[in-house]
């Protein structure tokens, strides 16, 4: 398979992703030669959009080897961390954490996660010049080769090289490093998805460009401040910053669905007769009697209209009526009408028929018996767009209490120090948890994935694992971390990260674990659950994660791929001497859709182990047996559940006659009474 990869990633050019979902879609406005028909797509837009040809775009140094980037198909493998993930704690965990390059990783999460993923956050280099960011995207492309794929000049070819393999922290080369991860990560996103980009006054301009560029200008949600650091730092000769921003963007804003998370001051809250605090403004009465509302002088108004609404079906319907009308066929059918009246006469509701409708779709609406009010979020408000932090009486679940928001990077460098027991922080600047909560906690479903692909110190990980334990939620992380080796870090570190550097080897030192900052996050995650059983030994939280690393294949056994002979009467297994049976899997099973978590069983054809999950059969391991074929097709025509459509060879493994065995068998069972229908795949 990675074979076919080299060879596939050889011939994708720049705006391939973009081209394949045109054709995918306007597969009319490409000609017989494959060129793109402007004119006939233009139709397709007609009286839709206005096509100009004046714009306003990000340009930068790179943008189009960056979209070439997205397009290129990942060469890694796969290697579970079989003796972890084998733990009790770790076997059936859904959460994931992985090792490796992000931009690999989220290629492979792609293939099995794609619109699955309701929230994505990511902390990235803030390109501050002191923050240890350069490009370090690997390159294998001469000046000659971008050329012909950007078409582009040798010049500027040139000028992207120096930029690359030189790692210039430049906002170019910054930009060049994020647009492919902005791009993999808009296709993770389900259709109500949303991504949280924390950022500071370095880039914020040019991510917000870029998310524009990527997400739609159209899907801009917010851009948060967040206050971090109330003392201000000292990186500025004038200003002594003490906030940061959050951008969110959405995969679709109509489709997106924010909920009320920041608990009401107490001040502004009151009894009511039943003892439940609202807000001192009351109930917002949208239907129904009211005293504060205009009367109806117009009955074409669009705030003139009864309804009916139908508990059982959850229906509702919005009608222009006059004073005495009624609609007895919806009473009948079991409707309770709701109309605005004041001494006999109707008045306007509070929105118009179209907002109440909106209202309804997002589930805003109270219904009592003569009124409708819009909902009423007892004790939250909306999250503000600048969080600062505080302290001050606050109504929660109903009771007055002392409510805290906690968001300083040192009050989160802190919690660090004491959930892993260290004297001095191994991790400079990481994101405070309680930010994060309240982040997660505007996402209303109870059960979501959530991908944080610049993990860091894992506070994702972390405020996922915390949140699900205190309101009883099933949402999932999926972390991926670049293993950034310590040790060379020490060469060009500067100031709190080469300190927060020699901590962490420190650190890693006693746990026995490499000098990798993947690690760091690995730990964090182990501590916090152990903490939280300890705090809960009963709980039923998930509490584990599967962990696997992301490698490269080596030259020497790419030299032996190329050199490998398939008509070979002896089997040559150095190929899959360096991959092993796990890899090689894992790896297939996430490229097939079956993702990190799957339920995949390993089947016995007379003593020769196969794997088999749902349409796919698996042939990795060498020395397959003439009893191990017969064994096979026994199997096929004797059990009417077993029938894997797909049979997947790993080519290495078999010399040309058990090849050619295990197809001249299978063709036995297409053409046989059961007509099954099996694909063979070989894979190289």
């Amino acid at each position: 398979m990675i074979k076919a990869v080299l060879e596939s990633n050889e011939l994708v050019e720049s705006n391939q992703k973009e081209i394949h979902v045109l054709k995918e879609n306007f597969p009319s406005c490409f000609r017989a030669d494959g060129t793109f028909d402007m004119v006939r797509f233009s139709e397709f837009l007609k009286d839709k959009i206005d096509i100009s040809h004046e714009g306003y775009e990000l340009k930068f140094l790179g943008k189009n080897y960056a979209k070439m980037l997205a397009s290129l198909d990942t060469e890694t493998v796969i290697i579970p961390d079989e003796e972890h993930n084998k733990l009790p704690e770790n076997s059936n965990s859904k959460n994931i954490y992985i090792s490796g390059d992000n931009l690999d990783g989220l290629k492979h999460l792609l293939k099995s996660y794609s619109g699955r993923v309701k929230c994505i956050y990511i902390d990235p280099p803030y390109n501050t010049g002191s923050d240890g960011f350069v490009y370090n995207d690997k390159f294998n492309f001469t000046a000659e080769s971008l050329v012909e794929k950007l078409s582009i000049d040798e010049e500027q070819a040139n000028h992207i090289i120096d930029l690359i393999t030189r790692g210039r922290a430049s906002h170019s080369a910054w930009l060049t490093f994020m647009l492919p991860r902005l791009q993999l990560a808009k296709d993770l996103l389900s259709k109500d998805g949303v991504i949280f980009i924390s950022i500071d006054d370095n880039e914020v301009s040019n991510l917000r460009l870029l998310c524009d560029d990527v997400f739609g200008a159209e899907n801009f949600i917010s851009c948060l401040s967040v206050e971090n650091n109330p003392k201000g730092r000292k990186n500025s000769d004038f200003i002594a910053v003490s906030s940061e921003y959050c951008l969110i963007y959405s995969k679709n804003k109509e489709l997106a669905h924010f909920i009320e998370n920041v608990p009401k001051a107490a001040s502004d809250m009151i009894l009511d007769e039943n003892g439940n605090y609202i807000h001192n403004s009351g109930k917002r009465v949208l239907v129904g009697e009211n005293s504060f509302n205009n009367l109806v002088s117009n009955v074409e108004s669009d705030k003139n209209y009864s309804v009916y609404y139908k508990k059982e079906t959850n229906d509702l319907v919005t009608k222009k009526e006059i004073v005495g009308e009624i609609d007895k066929k919806l009473v009948s059918a079991g409707y309770v009408r709701y109309a605005s009246v004041r001494d006999g006469s109707l008045i306007e509701n509070t929105y118009t028929a179209q907002k109440l409708t909106e209202l309804f779709k997002n589930s805003a609406l109270d219904f009592s018996t003569e009124k409708i009010y819009e909902k009423n979020y007892s004790d939250t408000i909306r999250m503000k767009s600048q969080l600062v932090n505080r302290k001050y009486e606050a109504i929660v679940n109903g009771v007055k209490k002392d409510y805290s928001m906690e968001l300083t990077t040192t009050g989160a460098g802190t919690y660090l120090k004491q959930l892993l027991s260290t004297e001095a922080p191994v991790f400079s600047a990481p994101k405070n948890m309680g930010f994060l909560k309240l982040l997660f906690t505007l996402l209303e479903d109870d059960e979501f994935y959530i991908v944080d692909f610049f993990s860091g110190s894992a506070s994702s990980a972390d405020a996922v694992m915390h949140l699900n334990e205190e309101l009883n939620k099933k949402i999932h992380f999926i972390a991926i971390q670049l293993p950034e080796d310590l040790d060379s870090k020490l060469k060009y570190a500067t100031g709190d990260d080469k300190k927060s550097a020699k901590n962490a080897i420190r650190f890693l030192d006693r746990q026995k674990r490499p000098h990798t900052l993947d690690y760091i996050g690995i730990e964090r995650i182990i501590a916090s659950s152990l903490k939280l059983k300890e705090r809960n030994p009963n709980t039923i939280v998930d509490l584990g994660f599967k962990h696997y690393t992301l490698a490269e294949v080596d030259q020497d056994t790419l030299d032996k791929m190329e050199k490998f002979d398939s008509n070979a009467l002896i089997t040559d297994i150095t190929v899959y001497n360096k991959f092993h049976t796990s890899s090689i899997l894992t790896t297939w099973l996430v490229h097939d859709n079956y993702g990190f978590i799957n339920d995949c069983k390993i089947v016995n054809f007379a003593e020769y182990m196969a794997y088999w999950c749902e349409n796919h059969l698996y042939f990795i391991n060498p020395g397959i047996t003439e009893d191990a074929i017969k064994s096979l097709i026994e199997k096929y025509n004797m059990e009417g559940t077993f029938n894997p459509q797909n049979i997947v060879l790993f080519g290495y493994s078999f010399n040309y006659v058990e090849m050619e065995n295990l197809k001249t068998n299978v063709k036995i069972l297409r053409d046989s009474e059961k007509n099954l229908k099996i694909n063979f795949d070989i894979r190289y």
